[in-house]
Parts: C-alpha cells; sequence; structure tokens
C-alpha cells in the first residue's frame, strides 16, 4: 500500500540517527558529490568501449533516447513501488523510515538526498548484468552508461531540488513538482526528474494543491 501523508515534517538540514551501529548510520549518509566520483569513470568507460564496438553512427541517439526513457521508467517504479511500499506492523514502518520514510520525515537532511553506495552499487551491478543478458552486445555499455547519466541526473538533480532556489524555468517547474509530492499529496507525483510516467499513469496532482510550504 501507499503511506500515508505524513504529519511531521522537519527541515533540519542536519541527520537525525537511524542506528545505534555505528557503522550502519555511517552507511545511511554521503555527500551528494559521491555518485558523481563513483559512477562518471564507469559512465566514461562504457563510452569509451562502446566506441570501439561495432554500434554504427546513426544508432548512437536512438539507444540514447531509449535508455533515459527506461532510466525515467526505473526512477518511477522504484520510487512509487519500491520505496512508498509499507509492510503492516511495527517492522514494515521501520522498513519504510529507513527507505524512504526519513527522506520524507526530514526532506532537507543533506547527508540523506542522493542513494548512498551501499545501496547504489549493487543495483548497478543489477542492471548492468540485466542489460547485459536483454540487449545486443554492440549496444549494452553504451546503453548503461547513458542510463548512469540519468541516475546521476536524478540523484543530483534530487540534492538541487530540495536545496536550491530555481527563479524560473523547467528546473523550477520540476522543483514544484517535487515539493508537492513531499509537502501535499505524497501518494501522487514520483517523478523526481521528470513527470512523464505521472502524466502516462494518471499520478499526476489534483488541480487544487499548490507547492506547499517549502523552505526554498
Amino acid at each position: 500500500m501507499t503511506s500515508v501523508k505524513k504529519k511531521f515534517i522537519s527541515n533540519s538540514e542536519e541527520s537525525v540517527r537511524m542506528f545505534k551501529s555505528g557503522l550502519l548510520e555511517a552507511l545511511s549518509k554521503v555527500h551528494f558529490t559521491v555518485p558523481i566520483y563513483l559512477f562518471l569513470p564507469v559512465i566514461i568507460y562504457c563510452c569509451y568501449r562502446s566506441a570501439a564496438s561495432a554500434m554504427l553512427w546513426w544508432e548512437y541517439p536512438p539507444v540514447l533516447i531509449i535508455a533515459l526513457i527506461v532510466w525515467t521508467l526505473v526512477e518511477y517504479v522504484m520510487h512509487r513501488y519500491v520505496f512508498h511500499f509499507e509492510l503492516p506492523g511495527t517492522i514494515g514502518r521501520r522498513l519504510h523510515f529507513i527507505i524512504h520514510g526519513v527522506h520524507h520525515d526530514y526532506p532537507s537532511d543533506r547527508l540523506r538526498l542522493v542513494m548512498p553506495p551501499s545501496l547504489s552499487i549493487p543495483l548497478a551491478f543489477g542492471f548492468f548484468s540485466l542489460f547485459r543478458a536483454l540487449l545486443p552486445a554492440r549496444y549494452f555499455r553504451f546503453f548503461f552508461a547513458i542510463f548512469l547519466v540519468g541516475y546521476l541526473v536524478y540523484d543530483i538533480g534530487h540534492y538541487a531540488m530540495h536545496h536550491f532556489n530555481f527563479k524560473s524555468g523547467i528546473f523550477k517547474k520540476i522543483k514544484q513538482h517535487h515539493m508537492r509530492h513531499h509537502y501535499q499529496e505524497p501518494e501522487k507525483g514520483y517523478g523526481v526528474s521528470s513527470p512523464l510516467w505521472d502524466h502516462i499513469t494518471g499520478s499526476l496532482f489534483s488541480k487544487n494543491t499548490s507547492a506547499g510550504p517549502y523552505r526554498k
């Protein structure tokens, strides 16, 4: 089931402690630049390897577009059906809080706005293996590289939505979309880097809601 609208929202940038274990607590926090250091070299390497593959020049644009669309779908499905899924009972509430509930209660926590390597690295290996199994050999490295670009846009963009003040343009609209998810209707607006799948699946916000009383 989807999570209910939260009654408590803190705009503190400090991190609430989630684990008694110092190791687990450290693994749950990450500076927003870490995904760049981890995955930009992988993106560059995969692009380099794809240049030596049998891909033709005209194949790059459609593969790029498809990979980005696939990323937006993965982002939407994970946010809606994994991050917002809550098992019944005390254990279910605790797991939901650890996975995503903490972000809704403390949306300005600077150290819990991007995915920690303890989760992002296993997921990256999983998707790499999936694409290698499903896609022709000459496509999968470039496809995976662009998929990771989509992930970086999502992760770094998510941090920016919570801490940058966009005055106008598309970034302001994307931020308003995400803030409405946090402050008005958490059961809608699951697209973070793009509202594409909210339009397709009908999870758009009600017309009478606004971006809410967010800080920036």
